[in-house]
C-alpha cells in the first residue's frame, strides 16, 4: 500500500521540499563565511574622520568631476567639428574614455553627497567654445589642418594639465594615508594612466606641428589652471 501511494507521488511534488532544503543549507554557508570576505561598507571614499578630512575629499572628488566634466565638453566639440573626418574614430575612442571617467565620478559624488562645482554651466560651454574657436579661428591656414592639429594640440594641453593635477593628488593620498584611500589610488592612478595616453596621442599625430603651438599650449593650460583652482572652492 505505501509502494502504491508513493508511485503517484511525482518530482513536482518534492521541488519545494528541495528548495527550502537547498536554501536553508546556502544561508548557513553564508553565515560561516568569515567575516574579512565581505565587502566593505563603501567603494570608493571611507566616511571621513573628522570635517577636516572631509573638506579635503570634497574638494578633490568635485574638482576631479570637473576637469572631467569639461573633458568631455572639449571631446564633444572635437566631434562636432571632425567626427567625419579621418581623425575622427581616434577623438571617439579618446572621448569613450573620458565618458567612463565622468560616469564614475558621478557615481562616486553621489554616493559620498558631494556637490559639483557651482560653474559646471561654464565649463559646459566652455570646453565646447575652447575647440570650435581654435579650430575654425584661422580659416588662412586651411580649415582641415589647423582642425586636425588643433584638435590634437588641444588635447595634450588639457590631459597634460590633468594628469599632473591628478599626480598631485596621487601624492596628497599616498601622504596622507595610502592604505585608507586605496580604491581613490586606484581610480585615480588608472584615469591617470589613460590621461597621459591621450597627451601621447596628440603628440603622435602631429600637434607640435600646429603654427603657433607653443601658445596655444600655454593659454589653455592657464585656463585650465584657473578652472582647477575656481572648482576647488566654489
Amino acid at each position: 500500500m505505501q509502494r502504491a501511494v508513493f508511485t503517484h507521488i511525482g518530482l513536482h511534488d518534492w521541488m519545494p521540499v528541495l528548495s527550502n532544503l537547498r536554501i536553508s543549507q546556502y544561508c548557513s554557508l553564508y553565515r560561516a563565511l568569515p567575516l574579512q570576505l565581505s565587502s566593505r561598507a563603501y567603494s570608493v571614499i571611507p566616511p571621513p574622520r573628522d570635517e577636516t578630512e572631509k573638506k579635503m575629499l570634497d574638494s578633490m572628488l568635485r574638482v576631479d568631476h570637473a576637469g572631467e566634466y569639461g573633458a568631455n565638453r572639449i571631446y564633444a566639440g572635437q566631434m562636432a567639428v571632425l567626427g567625419r573626418s579621418q581623425t575622427g574614430p581616434l577623438i571617439q575612442e579618446m572621448w569613450d574614455q573620458e565618458k567612463r571617467h565622468l560616469a564614475k565620478f558621478n557615481e562616486i559624488l553621489s554616493e559620498n553627497r558631494v556637490r559639483p562645482t557651482l560653474l559646471l554651466p561654464i565649463w559646459n560651454v566652455a570646453g565646447f567654445l575652447l575647440v570650435a574657436y581654435f579650430l575654425f579661428s584661422n580659416p588662412g591656414a586651411g580649415t582641415a589642418l589647423l582642425g586636425k592639429e588643433g584638435a590634437m594640440a588641444c588635447t595634450v594641453a588639457v590631459e597634460e594639465s590633468i594628469s599632473e593635477h591628478y599626480n598631485s593628488q596621487i601624492r596628497t593620498l599616498m601622504e596622507e594615508d595610502p592604505d585608507r584611500y586605496v580604491e581613490l589610488l586606484q581610480v585615480i592612478k588608472e584615469f591617470r594612466d589613460d590621461e597621459l595616453e591621450h597627451h601621447d596621442t596628440g603628440l603622435e599625430h602631429d600637434a607640435e606641428s600646429l603654427p603657433g603651438y607653443k601658445l596655444l599650449k600655454s593659454a589653455i593650460q592657464l585656463g585650465c589652471t584657473a578652472a582647477i583652482y575656481i572648482s576647488q572652492r566654489v
